[in-house]
């Protein structure tokens, strides 16, 4: 119970930081990609507003369970990241799986035909997704994947929503950029 999200029934934020650490360092070990995704349903906030919260947790559900239907591998982990936001891990995945991956999340999303009235860029649920794919160091902490997939939602939102971006991890004195600009 410590580990799962009491309303969707998904890993919970202390799972995937734990998960996400160790096969960090499992995979910077093997010397393999290690990729995460972030998503965001967009215009969460206006959909509770206009809906309700019980809605809300409805539809969280609704999504939760739907993503869980696209994410198949057993080493693959799914986990509500934040209020609207979810976080899935993907070892031994590298950019254009992940990206792939992305894809068929939102027409898993599209396929539910959740009314969204208060949505400015469709009348049904759409989600945003930033998707990073990087080899683990044993130098480097998760947290410059976590960072730079945040950066990538962002920019996916920045972009209109109802979209991905992907970006890439690049280490220059220390700092870490998206420095790959593929979006959709």
């Amino acid at each position: 119970m410590a580990n799962v999200d009491s309303l969707t029934q998904i890993a919970n934020r202390r799972r995937f930081d734990n998960y996400l650490s160790h096969v960090w360092r499992c995979l910077a070990r093997e010397g393999a990609f290690l990729s995460l995704i972030l998503c965001d349903i967009d215009y969460f906030k206006r959909y509770n507003d206009f809906y309700g919260h019980q809605a809300g947790d409805v539809c969280l559900q609704s999504v939760a369970r739907a993503i869980q239907e696209t994410v198949k591998r057993p080493q693959d982990l799914l986990a509500r990241y934040g209020g609207e936001e979810f976080a899935i891990v993907l070892p031994h995945t590298d950019a254009k799986s992940s990206v792939h991956l992305a894809r068929s999340i939102q027409e898993t999303i599209e396929a539910l035909q959740l009314p969204h009235s208060a949505s400015e860029i469709s009348d049904r649920i759409t989600i945003s997704l930033g998707v990073c794919s990087y080899i683990p160091t044993l130098d480097r902490e998760c947290q410059i994947l976590i960072a730079s997939a945040d950066r990538a939602l962002y920019r996916a939102k920045r972009n209109g929503r109802n979209s991905y971006h992907l970006g890439e991890i690049a280490i220059d004195s220390l700092k870490e950029n998206c420095i790959l600009d593929l979006s959709h």
